[in-house]
């Protein structure tokens, strides 16, 4: 019988993303560690969202929870809202998602090419502000027939479909040599089910979380109180609740980014290395080099690069924007 040569959908060409080292960046500043990067914007919209939201659809379509020709909401910061849009667009749902307004042109742009209804909201309310996007997906589901919301914020499956793709995708790729695992922490997702699995296997493994200034979840790990929330220009990474679908328990360590931080390490991981990601990926970077210094050679630790630089074109990789925000001298 002739091997399958081609996928029935985009959808299944979800996952697998390669791992790849940094050189000169950790050259530069004397790391002896191996630090590997995995750049999940080789996902089909540009983003490791891809892997949570096709895995809580496929599950959904399964038990019956999305009806055929459906309506799919949620609230998105635009790389989940970008999954799903595809999702719908290839297997003929419908597609209502809310955006913050503080998310790039690039991002809501996106997701009206894949058809998806948008509604764009303030940032600068408090999640339970019935403007907040949060709220207003919520208020726009109750009032339509035949929906499914993915809830990613506090979705325990959004932790399963790390747990069940991505950490052992990481494990497979390193052979079990994995010391250090790093990530941002958004909703959690990522890096919850990627580090479950990873201490499962062995629990030397020590993760590392990334945050940035303005969000919640720094304060509350270090504290465990909860600080006020205030915005800043970094997207898809912190929030200004806790989500149910972060784990805080599988975390070692956390490391505080800020905006000018996060923009300028996406900036020379463009530059140095011919990696075009997003700011949350310069903060994850920035983070795994200042915990790298820490490791003897002969450690291995593992990246995650949530999205795609190409997002943020007439942001971070603006200089006038960068000089307006006072990131670049």
């Amino acid at each position: 019988m002739t091997k399958k040569f081609y996928v029935d959908d985009i959808t299944q060409t979800v996952g697998e993303t390669p791992l790849v080292r940094i050189r000169k960046m950790t050259a530069d500043r004397g790391i002896r560690a191996t630090v590997l990067v995995k750049p999940e914007y080789l996902n089909p919209t540009g983003s490791v969202k891809d892997r949570m939201a096709i895995y809580i659809l496929n599950e959904a379509v399964k038990s019956g929870t999305l009806k055929p020709g459906g309506t799919i909401i949620e609230a998105t910061s635009g790389n989940t809202g970008a999954a799903v849009a595809m999702f719908a667009a290839a297997h003929d749902y419908k597609a209502v998602l809310t955006i913050p307004d503080k998310m790039s042109k690039e991002k809501v742009d996106a997701l009206k090419a894949f058809g998806a209804e948008v509604h764009v909201c303030p940032t600068a309310v408090p999640p339970d502000d019935p403007n907040s996007y949060y709220e207003t997906a919520k208020r726009i589901a109750q009032s339509r027939p035949d929906v499914f919301m993915l809830n990613q914020y506090h979705n325990l499956d959004n932790i399963k479909a790390h747990y069940m793709t991505t950490g052992p995708e990481i494990w497979r790729q390193t052979a079990g040599r994995i010391d250090c695992f790093v990530a941002g922490v958004g909703t959690g997702g990522t890096m919850s089910g990627t580090a479950k699995f990873l201490k499962e296997q062995n629990p030397a493994c020590e993760v590392v979380a990334v945050d940035v200034e303005g969000s919640v979840y720094y304060d509350y790990f270090k504290t465990r109180r909860m600080p006020e929330a205030h915005p800043y220009l970094v997207e898809g990474i912190g929030d200004d609740m806790l989500c149910e679908a972060l784990d805080f328990s599988v975390i070692d360590e956390m490391y505080q980014a800020n905006d000018k931080i996060s923009f300028v390490f996406g900036r020379e991981l463009a530059r140095r290395e011919g990696i075009l990601a997003g700011g949350s990926a310069g903060a994850a970077v920035w983070a795994a080099l200042e915990h790298a210094k820490k490791l003897d050679s002969g450690k291995t630790m593992v990246v995650i690069l949530p999205d795609a630089g190409a997002k943020y074109i007439s942001k971070m990789y603006n200089d006038d924007w960068m000089r307006e925000k006072g990131f670049l001298d």
